[in-house]
């Protein structure tokens, strides 16, 4: 595996319920990304069609259309993909994030925490199960908006091996130093790299403000989104972060043996 790896961030402004106007967005921005050398990037949450509640159910039956194109982009472009989209299983929603490598899905992660400040919790149902899957570029740990705001998670993740945390998000304002904070501390507490993908833009009564991130296993923003459209592209360097974690020895120094074995 090299050394090197360049990831892309891609924010957009998501047009709710818009699933042909969105993927064109993406399959735009994933290009550009690929020729300025990506081999890693993160969409956004419910990036095909927004948080569009009401037609949540028919645009889930469109998610395997969705991905069967993501999938053959990501073959030509030679690309790791990671986004999240509504899936229906046995008559229940999900917001799943699926991972492409190599022209074939190799995981996916239905979203653990549910918003109920907003009610996501009425309209969708949680996962279940944790995702750490070894791609081309590594191995990936996958989260999805909210889940930012329970370190548990992070830390579980970290245990079963990631090196890289991938998160689709629509975070919108007023709380974007939260968002900032606490990628950073993911990253920080965790000594791994943060790929995180926000949408832009005015969905119905929330305004998102980007402000996408990649971060080094330091917490250090090595490339950050404005509010428009963007791919925002850095390289990481694996030996900055195997250094990091010998001169920090944050895994070596952990006592589970009183707070827990998953902490």
């Amino acid at each position: 595996m090299e050394q090197t790896l360049k990831a892309a961030a891609i924010q957009f402004n998501i047009t709710l319920g818009n699933i042909e106007l969105n993927l064109a967005k993406a399959e735009a921005a994933l290009s550009r990304a690929a020729d300025s050398g990506a081999q890693l990037a993160v969409l956004p949450e419910m990036w095909s069609c927004g948080y569009d509640y009401r037609g949540l159910a028919k645009h889930a039956e469109s998610s395997p259309a969705v991905i069967a194109r993501l999938v053959r982009l990501a073959a030509e472009r030679k690309l790791v993909v990671v986004g999240s989209l509504p899936e229906t299983v046995d008559g229940k929603i999900y917001n799943t994030a699926t991972v492409i490598d190599g022209g074939k899905v190799v995981g996916s992660y239905r979203k653990l925490h549910m918003f109920s400040t907003m009610g996501e919790d009425r309209f969708l149902s949680p996962g279940n199960q944790v995702l750490v899957v070894p791609t081309s570029v590594g191995k990936l740990g996958v989260a999805i908006c909210y889940d930012l705001r329970f370190p548990e998670l992070f830390r579980k993740m970290a245990l079963d091996g990631a090196e890289i945390i991938c998160l689709p998000a629509e975070w919108p304002k007023p709380r974007q130093e939260h968002w900032r904070t606490l990628l950073r501390a993911r990253a920080m507490e965790n000594q791994l790299f943060v790929v995180a993908a926000n949408c832009c833009g005015v969905q119905g009564k929330l305004d998102f403000f980007g402000m996408s991130l990649l971060l080094s296993a330091r917490g250090e923003v090595l490339a950050e989104g404005a509010e428009s459209d963007a791919e925002l592209i850095t390289t990481f360097e694996r030996a900055e972060m195997t250094e990091y974690r010998e001169q920090i020895r944050c895994y070596y120094d952990r006592r589970p043996e009183i707070y827990g074995t998953l902490l």
